[in-house]
């Protein structure tokens, strides 16, 4: 039992999957888990765990924003010892090519600040995905059937942004969507030897305008579910 984690020695499997928002953490769980026991309802950040073809299984809510997926995962890695930590989130389009409800696999993760800023200093780390594990999301993507993109994201650290030049600069040099943990999780994963990743649905679009319907939501995150437990058991 940690501070932010209230699960016994035990009830946390090595492998996590990591919504930002605890509701869907549930709904993973009753859809994807077998035998889901709630573990962690901390601060209302609810975690499960069960098995999924035979494999444990822990998803546990993160919270928004880089600060508070810290915490989590951080306790999940020195507390609960978990050793696979995979992102599960939406993520705003930044490309014309990349179309609401597709998935992207993030290879790396752009950010401008992180909560690891003060350990590296002048050092501007690259934060970047276990290949195995993008391999092997790459691989379940195809069979799922889903528009799949691999490549750069950005992680922020403010929802509402002001910046347009910014957002400018980073369609023109590739980066596919923005959402605001996976920087940190990559940085966390190296330091500790984990492996990491994140997979996202593209829930928005910034240059369309185009968002994903309410009653679209749920089979277009568990196509991302799908692909996330998958790759992490490949």
């Amino acid at each position: 039992m940690t501070f932010h984690i209230g699960a016994k020695d035990g009830e946390i499997a090595d492998t996590v999957l990591l919504p930002g928002d605890p509701y869907r953490a549930r709904w993973a769980a009753e859809n994807f888990l077998k035998d889901a026991v709630l573990v962690n309802e901390v601060r209302g950040m609810l975690g499960f765990t069960g098995t999924w073809k035979g494999n444990r299984v822990t998803i546990q809510g993160s919270g928004m924003g880089m600060p508070s997926l810290s915490i989590y995962v951080n306790e999940l890695i020195k507390d609960y010892g978990a050793r696979t930590l995979i992102r599960i989130g939406s993520c705003g389009a930044m490309q014309e090519d990349v179309a609401v409800r597709d998935v992207i696999i993030a290879m790396s993760a752009t950010s401008i600040s992180t909560p690891s800023d003060t350990i590296f200093r002048e050092l501007k780390f690259a934060p970047t995905a276990d290949y195995g594990l993008l391999e092997a999301a790459v691989g379940a993507a195809a069979k799922v059937g889903v528009g799949v993109h691999v490549g750069g994201i950005y992680s922020s650290d403010t929802f509402y942004d002001e910046r347009p030049d910014l957002t400018s600069e980073m369609t023109r040099h590739g980066i596919l969507g923005v959402e605001m943990e996976a920087a940190e999780l990559y940085i966390l994963a190296a330091r500790y030897k984990r492996r990491a990743l994140a997979v996202l649905t593209v829930s928005d679009h910034l240059i369309t305008g185009d968002a994903l319907p309410s009653d679209q939501r749920e089979k277009s995150f568990g196509d991302m579910i799908e692909i996330a437990l998958e790759s992490a058991f490949a």
